[in-house]
């Protein structure tokens, strides 16, 4: 039996990278998940991969746009109508990836695009799911931030600061939401994804030989793999008393905060 059988998850931003390893890797745990993103025929991939793999867990594909308030209560609420429940909340997507500048050259409005589509939605899908996890007296919710929040980053100016502000999100509600037996973690994760690469392309091998050889142990991450196991465990009983914490996944690259 998986760590996660029987439980109900919603995961933010499931079409690509680590939101897609992470939700295969809690089907295959036995979690039931509401795979939320903008474009469906990735959902639908996602949703064949689980199948192929005979994952007992089931994924259901839910077209979300986080800049949209409806399209979050639409996640919620499918969650809860066919399930009945809402055990982990797991926001992973994070709007402006394409749209990066450096300090001098940043506006008001791209910060705001980040902010907007990363941790505001983070903390609406939060407000969102409490009731239902209150109900309960238990749940799990998984932030992802990045060490570009903690550590500077170069030409990020805007991503650096929405993902600073979901490392602090995560801690007040950690302290907000544990007397309703719910922890939140934060993680910090370093992988492989379309938003930054393709590697069948030049410039993605270049990028993928680069990280590899700033990683100390000279492996670039993949989502499934690498990452998903400790989301995963976080996202588990048996992560009852981690709380409020923020956990790099990265090879070594930058350190906890």
């Amino acid at each position: 039996m998986g760590i996660l059988q029987g439980r109900k998850a919603i995961i933010v931003g499931a079409s690509s990278g680590v939101g897609y390893g992470a939700a295969l890797r809690f089907a295959q745990e036995g979690a039931d998940v509401i795979a939320g993103a903008r474009r469906l025929e990735k959902l639908d991939e996602l949703v064949a991969d689980g199948k192929e793999r005979g994952f007992p867990g089931t994924i259901t594909p839910v077209v979300c746009d986080i800049a949209k308030d409806e399209d979050l209560d639409n996640m919620v609420n499918t969650c809860v109508s066919k399930y009945g429940q809402i055990d982990i909340l797991a926001c992973i997507a994070q709007g402006g990836l394409f749209d990066q500048h450096g300090m001098l050259e940043t506006t008001p409005e791209n910060a705001m695009l980040f902010f907007e589509q990363g941790p505001v939605y983070s903390m609406k899908m939060i407000q969102k799911c409490f009731p239902h996890m209150k109900e309960k007296h238990y749940g799990r919710i998984l932030l992802c931030g990045s060490g570009a929040g903690a550590s500077y980053v170069e030409h990020a100016c805007g991503y650096s600061m929405a993902k600073a502000a979901i490392i602090s999100l995560s801690r007040m509600t950690a302290h907000d939401l544990g007397p309703y037996g719910i922890v939140t973690n934060c993680f910090l994760p370093v992988s492989q994804s379309d938003a930054f690469s393709d590697p069948d392309s030049p410039g993605g091998k270049k990028y993928l030989a680069m990280m590899e050889q700033a990683i100390p142990i000279h492996h670039f991450g993949t989502p499934y793999e690498d990452v998903s196991p400790l989301l995963a465990f976080l996202a588990s009983e048996q992560s009852n008393y981690v709380n409020g914490q923020c956990i790099s996944i990265c090879g070594g690259c930058f350190n906890p905060v």
